[in-house]
């Protein structure tokens, strides 16, 4: 005997009965359902959580483009040169030119460092990544982490620049090297000490035909702010520019002499030795008992990237086996001083 059957009043549509219960014929959308679903569900947790990496990344990173910067590929190591000034010499008549008087060239090799990792293990991804603003905070210190890391070479990179002699000393050089700026014995916080040193590194920039634009400064915070707080030295009254900001946002003062001012807890300040570590394939280590700030020009430092900024996760058996996944930021960077005539370094001695 056969019979039709029907659904029962009230039940959806597109729903079967079964002994269990209903099911959906929908696909669902959470995350764990196998197949497709998750894959696709996955893939859109993985590129918003690339995506606040790496913003968080950018917006933390204070030295990122105020230097020399090239793209490493198939290789460990990135040449850079660069050249020493020119004569113009009178033409004898009858006397061809041969081009004999190139300038004199010297080369700077900058060794890729270590990988940097910074990462964090999600338990449970799928209750885990449902919840936004965890991700938010996870990726935001995983790009925070990366971008502190590069800071600190860099500007540790532009500090040893200023102590060291330029490369090229053939004629007509030898080209000028480095310089120190001393405040004196503490005045690392001492507002006209900061400004007045601000008009010196102008004057030593300009004698060494370092180019005006892209000249940024390092502060640390407690210095950019006691610059707008001591009003003994008069800052934000002095005919410095048309928009310095103002006291009120705390952004009260956006350029010296024109020279860009940035602040970072980065800088080696008052750091006293920093010793080298491993990982580090180029020399990061100095004395910086006395540091308390930078000046200088984009070829003071060049940086080599052979991983920018990236995000890495595990995948189905380690997360079948424990239960949760492994997010990774990374990033294979390494930097080197490069023209020491464009940087400048402040000392409180």
């Amino acid at each position: 005997m056969t019979s039709s059957w029907s659904p029962l009043p009230g039940t959806p549509p597109n729903t079967s009965i079964t002994a269990t219960g209903n099911i959906n014929k929908t696909p669902g959308l959470g995350l764990t359902q196998g197949g497709a679903d998750y894959d696709a569900k996955y893939a859109t947790y993985l590129k918003l959580f690339s995506g606040e990496m790496i913003k968080a990344y950018e917006s933390s990173c204070i030295a990122k483009g105020t230097v020399q910067n090239r793209t490493l590929k198939n290789g460990k190591s990135l040449q850079f040169i660069y050249t020493g000034r020119m004569t113009a010499d009178y033409h004898q008549p009858g006397t061809p030119i041969l081009g004999s008087g190139d300038p004199p060239v010297a080369e700077k090799t900058v060794l890729m460092d270590d990988l940097l990792v910074a990462s964090a293990f999600l338990y449970d991804l799928d209750e885990t990544l449902a919840h936004y603003s965890l991700r938010s905070e996870i990726s935001a210190k995983i790009g925070h982490a990366l971008a502190e890391a590069y800071d600190k070479k860099i500007f540790r990179t532009i500090a040893l620049s200023a102590r060291q002699a330029h490369p090229i000393t053939a004629a007509p050089g030898p080209e000028p090297g480095g310089s120190v700026i001393k405040l004196g014995a503490g005045n690392e916080f001492n507002a006209q000490a900061i400004v007045d040193s601000f008009f010196e590194a102008a004057s030593i920039l300009d004698e060494k035909n370092v180019p005006r634009a892209g000249r940024s400064a390092v502060l640390s915070p407690r210095q950019y702010y006691a610059l707008i707080s001591q009003v003994d030295s008069n800052i934000l009254n002095r005919d410095y520019g048309s928009s310095q900001g103002n006291m009120n946002s705390g952004e009260g003062l956006y350029e010296i002499a024109g020279i860009s001012i940035k602040r970072s807890n980065n800088l080696p300040f008052m750091a006293g030795t920093v010793a080298r570590v491993n990982g580090e394939n180029n020399d990061y280590s100095g004395d910086f008992s006395a540091h308390c700030g930078l000046i200088y020009g984009r070829d003071a430092a060049a940086v080599v990237e052979g991983i920018g900024p990236s995000v890495q996760t595990t995948g189905g058996d380690v997360k079948a086996m424990y239960q949760g996944d492994m997010i990774i930021g990374r990033l294979a960077m390494g930097a080197d001083w490069l023209n020491p005539a464009a940087a400048i370094e402040l000392q409180a001695a």
